[in-house]
């Protein structure tokens, strides 16, 4: 019985009090429960009015034509009937006044407490706008991009494509950023380079040289077996004689301050040259070439950290299990240049850290590292003691399929040249429209 009596008490004791409470509860109106998002109602109208470009039209003409009443027969006919509006025009102009009214119409004298507004800037139909890039060198001496597309060569490890194609489509990529771009079409024009002398009266210091070759170099003929300058492209003594050549490319590269590129696996396995080697093939049935091995990048560093030459075959590439994944400064890169590979690739030649005994640094990671191992970056040879960078060498161990996105992004995150977008406040070449809206009657 004692514990009926309790139960109805506290039943109640709970009714009495919420009852209480609801006396004295304010309940917020209905538009304060589920408001409408006017904001982006404002500016969902003013796209669906430029739909067909009709209101970037209708803004550039003058105050008396008829299509500014259809504008706004077009406008009430976008809102539920219980919207007010307000659309202003503004001229866009230089000076101290930014911004100018020139038109306007509304279907309400006032919004009453409050209301919210979207902004659309419209440009003018006879105007063009584009982005003008700075030029690599222009304010450091150098600037000329080589792009190797030697004809007799044969390039490895850029399956499903030739050198020629990558580096017509690095040309394409790249050309509008340096001051001068050059194809070099055959080996003796490499040559030449080598030799200091410049193609088309261009810059040769400070240059980047990009490899499209893959995994394979293009050599002049002059620096093989039998001809003038093989004391720079041979040493017989080494199993494998053509890592001396290797090792002249490094030099050139610190001597000439070049940036030497790598866009895929391995770098300096093999050299080419289908007329002086046109008998001997990689054992994988690609002519014209000489096996280099994994002396070729060590030469090469030998080379450009100016040490005495030797055949060394120690390995300083191996696979990484699983994805590599592009470093976060290259992947902000990619909406500002535009250039959008997959952040995530296999690389199966990352490079070991042990390279960076050469006096090298890491100036740039394109792909985050793996442990010991770099998948690809762009470092810097700096003498110990020395604040002078004298050569870089930008390496993407991936596996195979190039993409030359990838080397192109590396450039660019690299150089940091900056993109100039053509001057959108030019008086009379653009006007802002800002739509008003609030919310009538009822609650």
């Amino acid at each position: 019985m004692m514990r009926t009596i309790e139960i109805l008490l506290v039943i109640i004791i709970i009714t009495g009090a919420f009852i209480i409470s609801s006396l004295f509860a304010v309940l917020p109106s209905p538009r304060q429960v589920s408001p409408m998002n006017l904001p982006r109602l404002a500016l969902t109208t003013l796209q669906t009015l430029d739909g067909d470009y009709d209101l970037s039209a209708t803004v550039f003409k003058a105050n008396d034509a008829p299509a500014w009443a259809q504008l706004q027969i077009a406008l009430s006919a976008c809102l539920p009937p219980n919207l007010v509006y307000n659309l202003t025009v503004y001229e866009v102009q230089g000076g101290a006044q930014l911004y100018t009214a020139i038109r306007y119409f509304s279907n309400a004298e006032n919004f009453g407490v409050s209301s919210e507004a979207a902004s659309y800037l419209v440009a003018s139909s006879n105007v063009t706008f584009s982005v003008t890039p700075e030029k690599i060198g222009e304010h450091s001496g150098g600037g000329t991009l080589y792009i190797l597309n030697c004809s007799d060569a044969n390039g490895w490890w850029i399956t499903g494509y030739t050198a020629q194609s990558l580096a017509q489509d690095l040309y394409n990529l790249l050309s509008p950023y340096f001051k001068n771009t050059i194809m070099v079409q055959n080996t003796t024009q490499l040559g030449q380079m080598l030799n200091n002398q410049s193609l088309q009266g261009e810059t040769l210091q400070n240059a980047v040289v990009i490899n499209t070759f893959g995994e394979c170099v293009p050599i002049p003929k002059d620096y093989c077996q039998g001809y003038g300058r093989q004391n720079e492209g041979y040493s017989p003594s080494a199993d494998y004689p053509y890592t001396r050549y290797c090792y002249t490319l490094g030099q050139r590269t610190r001597q000439y301050n070049w940036t030497w590129v790598s866009i895929v696996g391995y770098p300096l396995y093999y050299a080419s040259n289908t007329e002086a080697f046109a008998n001997a093939d990689n054992t994988y049935g690609i002519y014209g070439m000489q096996k280099v091995e994994k002396g070729g990048i060590n030469a090469f560093l030998q080379g450009l950290d100016n040490q005495s030459y030797r055949y060394d075959p120690a390995e300083v590439a191996s696979r990484i299990p699983g994805f590599v994944y592009l470093s976060s400064t290259v992947a902000d890169n990619c909406s500002y240049y535009g250039i959008y590979p997959s952040s995530n690739q296999t690389s199966t030649r990352a490079l070991s850290t042990s390279i960076l005994s050469y006096n090298l640094t890491v100036a740039l990671k394109i792909f985050d590292q793996v442990g010991y191992k770099i998948p690809g970056a762009v470092y810097n040879h700096i003498f110990r003691n020395d604040v002078n960078i004298t050569g870089s060498f930008l390496a993407l161990g991936l596996t195979r399929t190039p993409d030359i996105r990838l080397t192109a992004l590396g450039l660019l995150s690299y150089y940091n040249p900056r993109l100039y977008p053509s001057d959108y406040m030019v008086n009379g070449t653009s006007r802002l429209v800002v739509l008003q809206l609030g919310q009538a009657g009822g609650v």
